[in-house]
C-alpha cells in the first residue's frame, strides 16, 4: 500500500524515498534510500519489511540537506520508537536543534525534519516521566512551536494503529476507507483504495485509526468536516500503456479542454455557475484584474489576459505570485485577483491569495485539483477538470487553464455588457470546435518526432511569437528547459531588432508562431517579415502556421500546420507541437521525461 501510494506521488519529489511500519512485534522498522523510488524497492527486496497494519511513507524533494540515505525520511525519535515524515520547511529549526543538542540529544542528519522528530520524541519522553506518554498530546505541543510550512505525519510503537498528522500552509487530505483510513499530500496516494476524501483545513490536526478519523485544531478543539468524492479513479493516474505520463497527458488535451467547457455554455452564451454565485453586481464593479501565477500557469495567465481585456474591457495585468506581495501592490474594492495553479497548493500563489484576502479583494481561483487549499480560500473556484496531471512538465493543465480564463472573460463580457452578440457567438463557436481541433493538433506528433530526433544534438532553440503567440513562445522555451536541459528562449517577435537578433547564427533553430492571415493580417505580415530577417542570417526556421497559409513556404525550412481558428484561440493549438518537440528531444537525449532533475510537480515551499 505504501509503495503504491509513493509511486503515484513520486512526481512531487524523487531525491529520496522511505517507509516505516509498526511491525507485528510492535517495533518501528524503517527502510529508506537516496535516489528514485526504484532504489528503495531494490532495498526492500534485499531486506524486506514484515507485514504490518500501520505505516507511513515519503518521497523527498531536498531542502535542508542533500539527497542522501541519512537525510531521507522517515526520521526517528524517542530512541527509535517514533517515526515521522514531513513536507515543507521548518524556519526555526536551527533554534530548536540547538535546544535539543543542549539537552544531550544527538541528531544524525542535516534536515529540519529530524529536529521535529527528536522534539516530538523529547515531548513523549517527558510525558512518560509524568505518567502520560500520549502521542497526540505531545504532537500538539510540538506543532505549536514550529514556524514555517509543514505537513507532518507521525506514529509511535506504543500506540499501534494510530497515525497523527498536522498541516500548516502545506497540503493534507484524508482518505476514508472501510476498516482502514489514509493520509496523503494528494488523493492520488490512496485513490486506488477509496475515492472518499476529506480536505484537512489550515492549522488542523487529523488523527486516523482503522476505525475512524478525528480532526481538531491545534488547541485540541474538535473540527467538523465534510467528505467529497474524488472525480477520477486510479486508472486516470496510470500511464495506460504510454511511454511516459507526459505523452499520455498531451494526448488527453482534447478531453481536458472539452471537460473544462462542458456545462458552462448555456443557450449560446458562457455562464460559469461559480461566478454567478458571486453576483452580477459585484462583477460589474470590477475595474481592474490581476492574474497571479508561477511558471507555466503564468504564461496561461498572460494569454488569458489578452482575451479578458478584449471581451470584458477591463485592464488586466499578470504578476508572478512570488513578486506580488513584495511590490506593495495597489489593491482597491474594484480589484479582482485571479490565481492560476494546477495543484491549488503552490505556496507562492497561496501566500499571494491570502495577502489579497486580508485586503478585502475579491479572489477567484483557476485550479485543477478538487478541494485544494487555494480554491477553498478563494471567493470562487473555476475548476479546469483536466484530470490528474502526473508529469512534472505541465501540458493538459496549461491548455485547460487558458480555456478556463477564456470562459471567465466571456462570462464577464456578458455580465458587463461589453461583449457584442456577434463576438459572443463567434467565441462560443470557436469553443465548440476546440476539442476536435486540439485532437488534430495532437496528430502533429509524427512530424515533430522526426524533427526532434534530427535535432538531438541541438544546444539552443529560440521561439518567436506576437500577441498571444508571445507567451506561447515563452511556454515552448520553458518546456525545453524543463525536460531537455538545453538553452531555450522565447521572445516577442517585435523585439528581434532590439537585441535578440544578435543570437541568430548559421543553423540556429527558431520556432516561429505565425498568426492567422485571415483574422490577424497585419500581425501575420509582420511575422513573415521577421522570418525573412532571421532566415537571411542563417537561422533554421520551423514555422507553425494555419492550414492553407502558403506565404511562409519560401522562407521556412519546416512547416507544421494547425487547424483554422480565431487568433485568440491559436495558442491552444500552437503549443501542442512545442510540447511534442520538448518530449521527443528529451527522449532522443535519453532523459527522464516525467521526472526532470531538480524539479517537483507541486512547489509547496516559498
Amino acid at each position: 500500500m505504501l509503495l503504491n501510494g509513493l509511486r503515484r506521488l513520486e512526481y512531487r519529489g524523487y531525491d529520496s524515498a522511505g517507509v516505516a511500519v509498526v511491525d507485528a512485534e510492535g517495533a518501528v522498522a524503517v527502510r529508506k534510500r537516496s535516489g528514485k523510488l526504484a532504489r528503495l524497492e531494490e532495498l526492500l527486496e534485499l531486506d524486506p519489511l514484515a507485514a504490518a497494519g500501520t505505516g507511513i511513507g515519503h518521497t523527498r524533494w531536498a531542502t535542508h540537506g542533500g539527497p542522501t540515505d541519512v537525510n531521507a525520511h522517515p526520521h526517528l525519535g524517542d530512541g527509535g520508537k517514533l517515526a515521522l515524515i514531513h513536507n515543507g520547511i521548518i524556519e526555526n529549526f536551527a533554534e530548536l536543534r540547538a535546544e535539543l543538542e543542549a539537552a544531550g540529544i544527538e541528531l544524525l542528519s542535516e534536515t529540519d525534519t529530524e529536529v521535529v522528530a527528536a522534539l516530538l520524541g523529547h515531548e513523549i519522553a517527558k510525558g512518560r516521566e509524568a505518567g502520560d506518554a500520549d502521542l497526540e498530546t505531545a504532537f500538539r505541543a510540538v506543532v505549536g512551536r514550529l514556524h514555517g510550512t509543514f505537513t507532518l505525519l507521525a506514529m509511535h510503537q506504543d500506540q499501534p494503529g494510530v497515525v497523527v498528522s498536522a498541516r500548516h500552509n502545506s497540503p493534507l487530505v484524508v482518505g476514508l476507507g472501510d476498516g482502514e483510513n489514509f493520509l496523503g499530500s494528494d488523493v492520488a496516494a490512496f485513490v486506488s483504495s477509496t475515492r472518499r476524501a476529506v480536505a484537512v483545513d489550515e492549522d488542523n490536526i487529523a488523527i486516523i485509526t482503522p476505525e475512524g478519523v478525528r480532526i481538531t485544531d491545534f488547541s485540541g478543539a474538535p473540527v467538523e468536516f465534510e467528505e467529497y468524492e474524488v472525480a477520477w479513479d486510479a486508472e486516470a493516474a496510470d500511464k495506460g500503456g504510454w511511454s511516459s505520463f507526459m505523452a499520455k497527458e498531451i494526448t488527453e488535451q482534447p478531453d481536458a479542454v472539452g471537460n473544462t467547457i462542458r456545462g458552462r455554455v448555456v443557450d449560446g452564451a458562457v455562464e460559469i455557475p461559480e461566478l454567478t454565485e458571486l453576483g452580477d453586481d459585484r462583477l460589474r464593479e470590477i475595474d481592474r484584474i490581476i492574474i497571479i501565477a508561477c511558471g507555466t500557469a503564468s504564461y496561461a495567465g498572460m494569454i488569458g489576459a489578452y482575451a479578458i481585456e478584449q471581451w470584458a474591457r477591463i485592464p488586466v495585468e499578470v504578476q508572478l505570485s512570488h513578486e506580488f506581495r513584495y511590490r506593495d501592490p495597489i489593491l482597491t474594492d474594484g480589484t479582482l485577483l485571479i490565481s492560476v495553479s494546477q495543484s491549488g497548493e503552490t505556496m507562492d500563489t497561496l501566500m499571494a491569495v491570502k495577502y489579497a484576502i486580508e485586503r478585502g479583494v475579491t479572489t477567484v481561483s483557476v485550479c485543477n485539483t478538487q478541494s485544494a487549499t487555494i480554491p477553498r480560500e478563494s471567493d470562487a473556484a473555476v475548476y479546469t477538470h483536466a484530470g490528474p496531471e502526473v508529469a512534472v512538465a505541465s501540458t493538459k493543465a496549461f491548455v485547460a487553464q487558458i480555456t478556463a480564463l477564456y470562459l471567465i472573460g466571456l462570462h464577464l463580457g456578458r455580465v458587463r455588457g461589453t461583449l457584442a452578440a456577434d463576438a459572443q457567438a463567434s467565441a462560443v463557436a470557436a469553443l465548440d470546435a476546440l476539442p476536435a481541433q486540439v485532437a488534430e493538433a495532437v496528430d502533429t506528433h509524427e512530424q515533430i518526432a522526426q524533427l526532434a530526433h534530427w535535432m538531438a544534438d541541438t544546444r539552443s532553440v529560440l521561439f518567436l511569437g506576437r500577441h498571444v503567440g508571445y507567451p506561447t513562445a515563452l511556454e515552448g522555451a520553458l518546456k525545453l528547459k524543463e525536460i531537455a536541459y538545453i538553452h531555450a528562449e522565447g521572445f516577442a517577435a517585435g523585439e528581434l531588432k532590439h537585441g535578440p537578433i544578435a543570437l541568430i547564427d548559421h543553423g540556429q533553430p527558431v520556432f516561429v508562431l505565425v498568426p492567422s492571415p485571415r483574422t490577424a493580417p497585419v500581425m501575420h505580415s509582420k511575422v513573415v517579415s521577421n522570418i525573412q530577417e532571421i532566415r537571411a542570417r542563417g537561422a533554421r526556421v520551423i514555422a507553425i502556421v494555419e492550414k492553407g497559409d502558403t506565404s511562409v513556404l519560401p522562407y521556412a525550412d519546416d512547416v507544421i500546420r494547425i487547424p483554422l481558428t480565431d487568433t485568440l484561440f491559436e495558442p491552444l493549438l500552437q503549443v501542442i507541437p512545442l510540447q511534442w518537440f520538448a518530449l521527443e528531444l528529451s527522449t532522443a537525449k535519453g532523459l527522464d521525461v516525467d521526472q526532470p532533475r531538480n524539479l517537483a510537480k507541486s512547489v509547496t515551499v516559498e
